[in-house]
């Protein structure tokens, strides 16, 4: 195929992913990216987009013929797996706004955890799998469905109480590393079992793992065999995603197996470029919150110009798009995203 000629948006994406022309940057993200103003428009709540299959894709399909995305990606919140483990969510549907699930209470140690053997058919899990499906029936085979995964680190402080994952990580790192040994398994069998269903691409979110957070040292010791653990047990194509501070430990996501490496505003994309060489995608690494909610139009195009010349193979969001946002401002990246050509 020429790259001059125009692509379908699925195209687009798996050609990017497979390092061959492309007509222009796919405009697309491994995060939530699903809006209030799309939410609304549909007549639901917050709260219904995270309780229905139906909801869910009706969300995530309007969401990408409202801005142009090439791809649609479900679920929107972290609680699916917890609560798929028997840890209870608050979805807050009384409640107006946006407020993202969270889970009420959880373990106090990491003996407690409960992993499940028949994880996906608990919680909400069968209403993702079937969000997907709705989905690929409804935007057809021309667009991409992306999904996405918590990391072990991530997960085991969705939970665990923090304090204590953090405390024991220092003081205690075995009984840590039994409990990510356990997470670790259980996320690669939810990651195929969504790869089975004929998902486009996949983000592992290990966005709890950033050196804001944890050293290095403990990274590359605890948290980077496991990445390459999961990594290695999916097929292509696969993103990994960390966000906050990377800077220090981008070599070491470089080695951990993925296609992509996905950061945030907070990441020197540029210096990334340097490090990791021109094999690896580098995917970002745009504010998501501010950029979007805060800024004026003329940021939003210059930041996107500046995340391309930094290295940027395809320019997105560097976390969850903030469903309360300035449309004006999606609407003005969709264009300068669509504008490059790589």
């Amino acid at each position: 195929m020429s790259p001059t000629a125009v692509m379908t948006p699925r195209e687009r994406i798996s050609r990017l992913f497979s390092r061959q022309p492309v007509d222009r940057m796919p405009f697309f993200s491994g995060q939530g990216m699903v809006t209030l103003p799309v939410i609304q428009s549909l007549g639901l709540k917050f709260s219904q987009i995270h309780l229905s299959a139906e909801a869910m894709a009706e969300a995530a399909r309007a969401t990408v013929e409202r801005y142009g995305f090439d791809a649609a990606l479900v679920p929107y919140d972290m609680c699916t797996v917890p609560e798929a483990m028997g840890l209870r969510a608050s979805f807050y549907e009384d409640t107006g706004g946006v407020l993202y699930p969270t889970i009420s209470t959880k373990w106090g140690s990491p003996e407690e955890v409960i992993v499940p053997g028949n994880v996906m058919e608990q919680g909400r899990l069968p209403i993702v799998s079937q969000a997907m499906t709705l989905l690929q029936q409804g935007l057809g085979p021309d667009y991409a469905i992306g999904t996405w995964l918590l990391g072990p680190y991530t997960l085991a402080g969705q939970v665990v109480e923090l304090d204590v994952l953090l405390k024991l990580t220092m003081k205690d790192r075995a009984r840590v590393e039994g409990l990510l040994d356990r997470l670790t398994e259980m996320i690669i069998n939810i990651g195929r079992a969504y790869q089975q269903q004929g998902i486009d691409y996949i983000s592992l979110r290990e966005m709890g793992a950033g050196s804001d957070i944890i050293s290095p040292r403990v990274f590359r010791d605890m948290v980077q065999p496991r990445l390459k653990r999961i990594l290695d047990s999916w097929r292509p194509p696969r993103v990994l995603h960390i966000c906050g501070a990377t800077d220090p430990i981008i070599g070491y996501m470089n080695e951990c197996g993925a296609e992509a490496l996905s950061m945030d505003h907070k990441n020197d994309l540029a210096e990334s470029r340097r490090k990791v060489g021109g094999s690896t995608l580098l995917l970002g690494n745009l504010d998501a919150y501010r950029l979007l909610g805060q800024a004026m139009l003329e940021e939003v195009r210059s930041k996107v110009l500046e995340s391309s010349r930094a290295g940027a193979d395809a320019v997105w969001p560097g976390c969850d798009i903030w469903p309360e946002l300035k449309e004006e401002n999606l609407f003005a990246l969709a264009e300068a995203v669509k504008g490059l050509h790589v």
